[in-house]
């Protein structure tokens, strides 16, 4: 009886160490888990604002090849140019001129920059 009491306790304390192990692999387990969901939803939404950049740029890009009057636009705003008989005036700014910016006016009429 002394015998089997001991070999009891043996299954018991084999059994519950490896039930404390399974615990802490599916804890450890659980824990990777979640923090990759979390590195996914990063991803994804750096993933959504690169192409919403993307369909700017490409926008921006069409209206160039595209649009010629938007182009003169560009190269007058960025470069300086004018026409024989325009003058410049130039005041001071902050820096280069936002191309989105440009982009929400209206293209009837004519441009001043």
């Amino acid at each position: 009886m002394n015998l089997r009491r001991v070999i009891i306790t043996f299954y018991l304390l084999l059994f519950l160490s490896l039930a404390a192990g399974a615990s802490i692999f599916f804890l450890q387990t659980r824990r990777e888990y979640r923090q990759l969901l979390k590195s996914e939803a990063e991803s994804k939404r750096l993933l959504a604002e690169a192409q919403l950049k993307l369909r700017e740029q490409e926008r921006i890009l069409d209206r160039l090849r595209n649009d010629p009057a938007y182009v003169e636009m560009v190269i007058r705003r960025r470069l300086g140019y004018a026409k024989p008989d325009e003058m410049i005036f130039r005041f001071e700014s902050t820096g280069e001129p936002d191309l989105r910016r440009d982009e929400q006016r209206p293209r009837s009429g004519k441009r001043v920059p």
